[in-house]
């Protein structure tokens, strides 16, 4: 049920989740911008979430690093903090994007049912370049048919990748402790999914 619910995953939550959860948002408040909408309704259409594999962050805020990438991108990281990832949060999810292959056969591991709706994030991304949009429901600034369209490209992207697997370049590398120079490539990367999903939903 709406909103579309997209789902995050990392190891600790607080650096390469986070920042894919915010600029998620961000790229469809803009999306929402260009269509004379209020960007503030991108929280009734799309619930942009995440959670680490791990617990050991919990309750913390967004590393200084990864926060300073949302922010400066236009973001807001107002109200994070970390969280162990659970089994209600998979069920709840219609997509699941995971920073890494590892992750996504947590995720799987955690809940098998949950395959054909997790992607690793650089996958995702490549199978979204090669969807055929038309074929979607229509796209409104509505949250019952911008779920409904969700929905369905979370199933032609699973349609799109039986027989393949994800890439090591499909991975987001682990920017934790290395500085701003590798979170801002790290930063880019998301954007480069995050920004076409969003488009995807209201182009």
């Amino acid at each position: 049920m709406p909103p579309f619910t997209v789902l995050h995953v990392c190891m600790g939550n607080i650096c390469r989740s986070p920042m894919a959860e915010r600029l998620l948002t961000l790229a469809v408040g803009e999306r929402l911008a260009r269509r004379d909408a209020d960007p503030a309704r991108a929280e009734e259409l799309l619930h942009s979430h995440s959670a680490g594999t791990g617990g050991w962050h919990a309750g913390e805020e967004m590393n200084p690093p990864a926060a300073r990438q949302v922010t400066t991108r236009g973001g807001s990281v107002a109200g994070f903090a970390a969280r162990k990832l659970r089994s209600d949060h998979i069920d709840a999810a219609d997509l699941i994007l995971t920073a890494t292959a590892d992750q996504q056969e947590y995720v799987v591991a955690l809940r098998p049912d949950a395959a054909s709706r997790t992607f690793v994030l650089g996958e995702f991304g490549r199978l979204l370049a090669a969807l055929d949009q038309a074929a979607l429901p229509p796209a409104q600034a509505d949250p019952e048919l911008l779920h409904a369209r969700g929905v369905a490209l979370v199933e032609a992207a699973h349609a799109a990748r039986q027989g393949t697997t994800s890439l090591p370049g499909d991975d987001l590398d682990d920017p934790w402790g290395r500085g701003d120079q590798c979170f801002t490539r790290v930063a880019d990367e998301i954007e480069e999914t995050v920004q076409p999903l969003a488009a995807a939903l209201l182009p």
